[in-house]
């Protein structure tokens, strides 16, 4: 009879370190709890500008920039509550535990091959839309910002555009060398 690999071994019979090193991945619970908090926060932040529009409809005629600015802001909100959801279930099932969501019929389809590199890619462009919106509001808003507020901004989006490319290239790369099943992890 042959001695069972490191692998075959149950979780139980760890060393008292790896196991609570294992373990200290739990200390991100109270991280993504918070999130879920933030997260109630964008919805009270949501409803409040959508009264806002509401009343300003109301009360007078109002320009079709200024409700373009603020639909903006609600779609906004929408960009980043979308962010933390992939932060907040995407880094819960990569990093904490799994959430065995396989046959649930509201699991989003790309937590089934989400892993760390699929994740930065996601959370990258993500942050491109969020980043493109808040340019178009500028834009729009051309008249209220000088010329290098403007040009900060284009630069600072191109930047996130680039990083996200870098990311997106980099995770093709890995996956290329290391398999469709890697990590992400180095």
């Amino acid at each position: 009879m042959t001695a069972p690999s490191p692998v075959d071994k149950p979780n139980n019979q760890m060393r008292p370190l790896p196991r609570w090193i294992f373990a200290s991945r739990w200390l991100q619970a109270p991280l993504y709890v918070g999130l879920i908090v933030a997260q109630a926060i964008y919805v009270l932040q949501f409803w409040r500008e959508l009264v806002h529009l509401i009343e300003l409809i109301g009360i007078r005629n109002i320009a079709e920039a200024e409700i373009m600015l603020i639909v903006l802001g609600l779609i906004d909100v929408v960009m980043i509550s979308n962010l933390l959801v992939m932060v907040i279930v995407g880094g819960w099932e990569t990093f904490v535990s799994r959430m065995d969501l396989e046959h649930h019929p509201d699991q989003p389809e790309w937590l089934s091959h989400v892993n760390a590199g699929v994740l930065k890619v996601k959370l990258g462009t993500a942050i491109i839309g969020i980043s493109s919106i808040h340019l178009l509001k500028t834009f729009i808003n051309a008249q209220n910002y000088d010329e290098k507020t403007m040009l900060w901004q284009t630069i600072i989006h191109l930047v996130f555009v680039v990083s996200a490319m870098a990311l997106a290239w980099t995770e093709k790369m890995n996956q290329a060398m290391h398999g469709p099943h890697y990590s992400g992890n180095p």
